[in-house]
């Protein structure tokens, strides 16, 4: 499959690059963080992208949404990540929606899909129990309690689970962490009883929380896809998350590069453009090449989830590690081109730089997807 966008996703690219710019500049995140917004995005910026449809992108159209791919929501999070724009599209429309549309019985499809897709329900993905992503080492425990389970433990980096009005927890119902099997996700009530929830307002002044399950009793009825045997449905959907994040990455990466690049053509030193230096030149000629590069591994990480999510693994650790080290590339040049002014909060491109860290860790930073592949390339 070429590595290009059609025409119909570019024209939503457009689309979204309109709403976005329009909307939800830099500066409407700086607004946010100063105001210490309570929910930490807008709502009516929420609505706008459920009428645009891309809250619905990946919901099939029998519920309410656009029954389209991967890529489409690539391009949504590319524009996010140019903007820096703080929004529960990566938790409620690409993870959630994909959990429920890949892993959910007939009634929780009928119950959920459809406020996702129209923009009335937020929800999150609890995965995390510590600093790293690793999702192999589950140690939430589900213990079985009637028709149904018991959940204590406690999980951290929840994106957006302080407003979130659904959890989506993975849990550990049979088993010791790292084992294969013995994996199950449950949907929970975040106002269920033994349910607290702490938010983190991380480095980047966008948001996620803190929750810990102290015996929350959940039913059959609340199992998302089988029981002991989640690990696959969580692997297949956080393969869509981490292509999704690469591409939000690609969008840090590109923008610090092109407001870098405009900053040489303006700044003087010595009488002269400091984008006439030979030596700044070349460090911009490799940051562009790298990006290029990136883009690619991000397009075709997207195409290969849309394929097979379950199958996408080494397409989406090489776009994930990749994101990781040219975005990292990126904002530091630009904090460097940009000299003693970059270190400071009047200039966005610190800002960059801030949620460039976060997303590197988010969903496996880029030691962890080269390990990965490293561990794949044995078998």
């Amino acid at each position: 499959m070429a590595l290009v966008l059609t025409e119909e996703q570019t024209m939503l690219r457009d689309s979204a690059r309109g709403l976005i710019g329009d909307k939800a500049p830099v500066a409407h995140l700086r607004k946010l963080r100063d105001e210490r917004d309570a929910t930490g995005f807008s709502r009516d910026l929420w609505k706008s992208f459920a009428e645009m449809g891309f809250a619905g992108l990946l919901v099939p159209e029998e519920f309410g949404g656009s029954g389209l791919g991967c890529v489409e929501a690539g391009v949504v999070m590319e524009e996010i990540g140019r903007n820096l724009t703080p929004s529960p599209f990566l938790s409620t429309a690409v993870l959630a929606a994909s959990a429920l549309a890949r892993g959910g019985s007939a009634a929780q499809k009928k119950t959920f899909l459809p406020k996702i897709a129209d923009g009335s329900l937020i929800a999150a993905l609890a995965i995390d129990e510590g600093a790293k992503h690793r999702p192999a080492k589950i140690a939430l425990q589900a213990t079985r309690a009637g028709n149904g389970f018991k959940l204590k433990g406690d999980k951290a980096l929840v994106v957006d689970g302080h407003v979130a009005d659904l959890l989506i927890v993975a849990a550990r119902s049979s088993g010791a962490p790292g084992d294969a099997d013995g994996l199950t996700l449950f949907l929970v009530d975040p106002k269920a009883k033994g349910v607290a929830i702490e938010r983190t307002v991380m480095v980047d002044a966008h948001n996620a929380a803190r929750i810990s399950f102290d015996d929350v009793e959940v039913n059959a009825d609340q199992v998302l896809g089988e029981v002991d045997r989640g690990g696959a449905l969580l692997e297949a959907v956080l393969n869509v998350g981490r292509a999704a994040a690469a591409a939000e990455m690609l969008g840090v990466a590109d923008e610090a590069f092109g407001r870098t690049v405009s900053y040489l053509k303006e700044r003087k030193q010595f009488g002269k453009l400091i984008g006439e230096f030979q030596a700044l030149q070349h460090r911009a000629a490799h940051l562009y090449t790298e990006i290029e590069i990136l883009r690619a591994a991000v397009l075709k990480a997207l195409q290969a989830v849309d394929a097979d999510a379950a199958q996408a693994r080494v397409a989406v650790a090489v776009a994930k590690a990749k994101a990781g080290t040219v975005t990292t590339l990126a904002v530091q040049e630009g904090v460097q081109m940009h000299g003693g002014m970059g270190m400071t909060d009047q200039f966005d491109v610190g800002l960059f730089m801030k949620r460039a860290r976060v997303l590197q860790e988010l969903l496996g930073d880029s030691a962890y997807h080269a390990e990965a592949l490293a561990e794949w390339k044995k078998y």
